[in-house]
């Protein structure tokens, strides 16, 4: 690993980004933090730009977070993630990275690692209000805001706050905008949440990964995603204890999804797929019957599923099933 920092050092001998600066800055408010209880990492943001989360937030489970934002440089995310990942502590990372960047001045970029290790740079020209607070095993960092309480506020609101990192990290971001926020006001918002330990299988460590493209109210949005994301998590849950034949536990996760979801009627519909399909269809009826009752093109789904052995292809089971 140290082989690999090395070489990976020597390679930033050229400026990040050639030295070109682009042409109009994504001036944000935004966290980075790691969960000491689960370990795990994230990023949350908010701007007055179009699509912030696709050049802020950078996170790779077991490595560590990044935020990159006022004149963006994107490479700081990928750069920043490698050299951690070979071993680079947070601030030694952010230090090699800044040294290498001719237009380090315009710059705001913080990270932290797996071990919770910080770091944050505000250039020095930065479009004021500007600034950053690191804290433990977390940074916030902002500029361009109406006021510059508006990072110590959301230092506060994260240490203070309840909940999982999730709620941490919206927290944060809802006691920015409370301080005013961005001069220019609201415009998009995302979170990234990775788990601290790695599962080998990227696609499965990203816990949130949401975005509010462009939005008069992006905190709210991201505040419904959130909550949308946690029901579609305890449906995934629920379908595990199926699988498992733990049905206490599914029927548990499966009504704490629909009460996160109200109104969604899918969730009920998979839910019943998974009891009818598991010899519990007494259970099942009452809620293929609520779900048809709401959306009846639902009806029209359930042939196609014992097509495809989604259901079984029992006549009387797919007759009681669509009569209800």
């Amino acid at each position: 690993m140290r082989l690999a920092a090395l070489a990976l050092l020597s390679a930033l001998s050229l400026p990040l980004g050639a030295g070109e600066v682009p042409r109009r800055p994504v001036h944000t408010y935004s966290i980075v933090a790691r969960d000491a209880a689960t370990g795990d990492l994230g990023v949350a943001v908010q701007s007055h730009w179009f699509s912030v989360g696709g050049s802020v937030p950078w996170a790779e489970s077991g490595v560590g977070a990044v935020a990159t934002q006022s004149f963006t440089d994107p490479s700081y995310g990928a750069l920043g993630l490698a050299l951690m990942k070979a071993g680079k502590p947070a601030p030694e990372a952010l230090k090699a990275l800044l040294a290498a960047d001719a237009d380090r001045e315009v710059r705001q970029v913080a990270m932290v690692d797996a071990q919770g290790r910080t770091a944050a740079h505000t250039g020095a020209k930065c479009i004021q209000a500007a600034g950053h607070e690191v804290g433990e095993g977390f940074t916030v960092e902002a500029n361009l805001m109406d006021k510059a309480t508006v990072w110590p506020a959301m230092a506060k609101a994260f240490r203070t706050a309840q909940g999982d990192l999730a709620d941490r990290l919206l927290a944060a971001l809802r006691a920015a905008q409370a301080e005013g926020g961005d001069i220019r006001g609201q415009q998009s918002a995302a979170i990234l949440i990775v788990k601290g330990k790695p599962s080998g299988q990227p696609w499965n460590d990203r816990l949130f990964d949401l975005r509010v493209e462009d939005h008069p109210d992006p905190l709210k949005e991201l505040g419904r995603l959130i909550q949308l994301r946690r029901a579609y998590l305890l449906m995934d849950q629920g379908d595990g204890y199926v699988t498992a034949a733990k049905w206490p536990e599914a029927k548990a996760a499966y009504a704490a999804a629909a009460k996160l979801a109200p109104g969604i009627w899918e969730m009920p519909f998979w839910q019943a797929v998974a009891l009818a399909s598991s010899g519990k269809l007494d259970e099942a009826l009452p809620l293929f019957k609520q779900v048809f009752a709401a959306e009846p093109f639902w009806k029209r789904l359930v042939p196609r599923l014992a097509d495809v052995d989604q259901l079984p292809k029992d006549p009387e089971l797919l007759k009681a099933i669509q009569t209800q």
